[in-house]
């Protein structure tokens, strides 16, 4: 397994004045950083491609859909916006030098119809995921799908749906994004529910039940790991949590509060926490 933090931690908007923060995040004993990405940011790709290779930094990335690139919209103008987007979200991921981009990648963000997805729906977010996938195929990059919980999606919620999603979509390159947060809300068992998908399982995001420090909550850690170590998952162990969120980002995450006294604080803590457990259970 590969130990990552998300960027969002500390900020939506990484350029070539956060060197040092990817130093610390080296020092600290992370892989690697996964980086929130829009075909706007990263402003400058190839400076932060020299700050992830001077300090010897993989990196995934991560992005959500705009309201207006809704991929099972009724309106065909939207869903084919919404395949352009993340199509250059794929170009801008290999830029960078990372192989995996995940997130909501099949619903805007907060975009909710009052009812439940229809089949017509369904079937119109597999289309769009289909040419998605095709051409991050060309790129070698993989798609990794994350249920979000009720109050932020009304289209994929669990992981049971997730591999349904990933079924149809039928591509080798799609997979599925597994975040402890989300299936805290959404799943009875969510180890139980995390290994149901383990074929499909491509990435991991680990935050706490209120999205603060892992390790700080409730969430049964022993329980996931062990499920992560029974499937023989070896990708990414993502830290998703937030600190002192931006207004845009705690508006989106519906944050109202500090969820750890700093960004630094959670990273550290939160990787301490993650690899004195995976440790103890054998875990490497």
């Amino acid at each position: 397994m590969k130990f990552g933090v998300n960027t969002m931690v500390w900020t939506t908007r990484i350029n070539e004045t956060h060197a040092a923060l990817f130093s610390c995040i080296k020092g600290w004993g992370f892989d690697g950083v996964e980086l929130f990405l829009s075909p706007q940011e990263p402003a400058d790709i190839p400076a932060v491609r020299q700050m992830l290779e001077a300090n010897h930094l993989e990196c995934t990335t991560c992005s959500v859909l705009p309201r207006d690139c809704h991929l099972p919209s009724y309106d065909p103008e939207m869903r084919a916006r919404g395949v352009e987007f993340l199509k250059t979200c794929v170009d801008r991921t290999a830029e960078l030098g990372a192989r995996l981009i995940c997130g909501p990648m099949y619903a805007g963000l907060g975009v909710m119809t009052g009812r439940r997805r229809s089949v017509e729906e369904w079937i119109w977010a597999v289309a769009g995921l289909q040419a998605v996938a095709r051409h991050a195929e060309t790129r070698q990059v993989t798609i990794c799908l994350e249920p979000l919980n009720r109050f932020e999606t009304y289209f994929l919620n669990t992981l049971e749906d997730a591999a349904s999603l990933v079924h149809d979509v039928g591509a080798t390159n799609v997979k599925i994004h597994f975040d402890t947060f989300h299936s805290n809300i959404e799943e009875k068992h969510p180890a139980q529910s995390l290994r149901s998908i383990a074929e499909e399982l491509g990435h991991v995001h680990i935050s706490e039940n209120d999205r603060g420090i892992p390790g700080s909550g409730h969430i049964d850690w022993q329980a996931i790991l062990k499920v992560l170590k029974a499937i023989h998952y070896q990708g990414w162990m993502t830290i998703e949590s937030f600190a002192q969120p931006e207004p845009d980002l705690a508006a989106a995450a519906a944050i109202w509060r500090d969820m750890a006294p700093s960004g630094d604080e959670l990273a550290q803590q939160g990787l301490r926490f993650i690899r004195r457990l995976a440790g103890g259970l054998g875990i490497k």
